[in-house]
């Protein structure tokens, strides 16, 4: 069907309907891989990265290099970027690409690239939103329950983006969330989110953590500092406080002895902090799955766009 949507900033555009095309087309992508080689010979992503990244950056590039399409990691230092409008750069590189994903700092910074741009842009994580990633998660999801329909994650640990993004996709496709947060990254607070999916009765909070554990399908946790800040000395005192919240409510074995719930993590994995070390590997763990997901799931987001323009 013919959707008008240029850009993925966040879910919040797209119908449930259309975000399950995009997690069944990245389990088709992943079942036939071979079909999809050349599809976009010729075109190019450029990939702009104001901050660190791992998967976001190993899926895409070589996502789009198996698509047949060539990648272009820009790194937001070595740019002009850093001395001018986005707005101006934007319209310059967006003149040259079929794509931009952009890992930066502001959603602010994310939404001027978007109305600057001619081609998708693809929010590849800011401080509000990691669309990508819930994505892959649904992805891994469906690929073990075969539905998304009333299926129970949990979330445990700071609401912050990939909260956001995961409340947003779950209560999208009919899955049901429960997120146990102690604390709220403030820069992640997005109240129009949050009151869009109370009412789909879908997502709920709780106190009750053995309890929410015990029902959960999927049991989900990240980072309890975000990535940029882990080893910076000046949230040193941050970073303290919240390890004493949050210290008490880590994924351990003890917290899962009655759980037959899949273990996730968005990854880097902290050991120790959000999650103990030894179920990283555990039975229960599908994190390295999960992650592969990602490379998936970032074909068919680029496939999705293109076809939605």
């Amino acid at each position: 069907m013919g959707v008008k949507l240029l850009h993925l900033i966040n879910l919040k555009k797209l119908s449930g309907e259309q975000l399950e095309e995009v997690v069944d087309k990245s389990i088709e992508v992943k079942c036939a891989p071979e079909k999809y080689l050349k599809v976009f010979e010729g075109k190019t992503l450029a990939m702009v990265f104001q901050k660190t990244s791992t998967r976001t950056r190993v899926a895409f590039e070589v996502g789009m290099a198996q698509l047949g399409g060539h990648p272009l990691y820009i790194d937001w230092r070595t740019t002009n970027f850093t001395l001018t409008d986005i707005y101006d750069e934007t319209q310059y590189l967006s003149r040259n690409v079929d794509f931009i994903l952009a890992r930066l700092m502001k959603n602010s910074d994310l939404q001027r690239m978007a109305k600057a741009a001619c081609v998708p842009v693809i929010n590849g994580c800011d401080e509000k939103y990691h669309p990508t990633q819930a994505i892959g998660d649904l992805m891994t999801m469906k690929e073990k329950k075969g539905t998304l329909k009333e299926v129970k994650m949990l979330y445990v640990g700071i609401h912050n983006n990939v909260c956001n993004s995961l409340i947003e996709g779950c209560t999208k496709t009919g899955a049901r969330i429960t997120t146990f947060t102690p604390i709220i990254n403030e820069q992640s607070r997005d109240n129009e989110l949050i009151e869009n999916a109370k009412k789909t009765g879908l997502w709920e909070t709780t106190v009750d953590l053995k309890r929410a554990v015990e029902e959960a399908d999927f049991i989900y946790t990240d980072t309890w500092i975000d990535m940029e800040f882990f080893k910076d000395p000046s949230f040193a005192r941050e970073k303290e406080d919240r390890i004493k919240v949050m210290q008490p409510y880590q994924i351990n074995k003890e917290l899962l002895k009655d759980s037959t719930g899949y273990l996730m993590h968005d990854m880097p994995i902290h050991r120790g902090y959000e999650m103990s070390g030894d179920l990283v590997e555990d039975h229960r763990s599908i994190i390295y799955e999960q992650s592969q997901n990602r490379l998936y799931s970032a074909k068919a987001i680029l496939l999705k766009l293109m076809e939605w323009r």
